[in-house]
């Protein structure tokens, strides 16, 4: 008996080496098997399946996907002041993999975790910022990595009020039990798209947030339709 396959693993799940099997949108891919590699807490899965090519020929092939469920990111925006509200917080991929500290600074996000979209991001503002959010703008929805993560990544916006006394903190935002320790970084826009040039943003999701922004958004110049992506 096997953990995640046959009995529950520690979230409760069975029956992860079937998802996958039954793909059929695509008549060139042939799943043959699913492996579950590791299923800790998110699930490492090896696919083999047979593959046809623009020339004809099939060949066998083997995949890992890692699959943490979906997301969603908000980019919270004062038009008035042209503002944005960002957080920062230590990410361990990025210290190991040469980010001088970890510390990252990046649009409010979170997994859905069984919600809906809108619902989840709602619950990430206010779990990481501290701010209460109305109903939020969709921007798109992608595949933030899909040569190896399943992920799809929802991005949002929404205004957000001026930030009080109330609402400020140097950090102890997010969810303790989680082990997060969430500080907030009020911007000013323009130097939030000069902290892109010069590395001190390179979270993905928060730079294509910002450029959506600048080009589509709350901060678009008035002109001539914006330029394509």
């Amino acid at each position: 008996m096997t953990a995640g396959l046959d009995t529950p693993d520690r979230r409760g799940r069975t029956g992860l080496d079937r998802q996958g099997r039954d793909l059929t949108g695509n008549p060139r891919v042939r799943v043959r098997d699913v492996d579950v590699l590791s299923c800790d807490w998110y699930v490492l899965r090896r696919t083999t399946f047979d593959y046809r090519h623009s020339d004809g020929h099939w060949s066998r092939e083997q995949r890992e996907t890692y699959d943490r469920g979906d997301g969603a990111t908000v980019l919270l925006h004062n038009s008035e002041r042209r503002t944005v509200l960002l957080t920062r917080q230590f990410r361990l991929p990025a210290y190991v993999n040469g980010h001088p500290d970890g510390m990252l600074i990046e649009a409010a996000a979170g997994l859905l975790d069984g919600d809906a979209p809108e619902e989840a991001i709602r619950r990430e503002a206010a779990e990481e910022t501290g701010h209460v959010i109305g109903a939020p703008e969709p921007v798109f929805t992608v595949y933030m990595s899909p040569g190896s993560v399943t992920e799809r990544l929802h991005f949002y916006a929404a205004p957000y009020d001026p930030v009080t006394e109330a609402t400020e903190a140097n950090g102890g935002y997010g969810v303790a039990e989680e082990g997060e320790d969430i500080a907030t970084v009020e911007l000013p826009f323009d130097e939030a798209l000069a902290m892109i040039r010069s590395g001190d943003i390179a979270d993905a999701k928060t730079i294509m947030l910002l450029q959506w922004a600048a080009l589509d958004g709350p901060f678009r110049h008035p002109g001539p339709a914006a330029r394509p992506y």
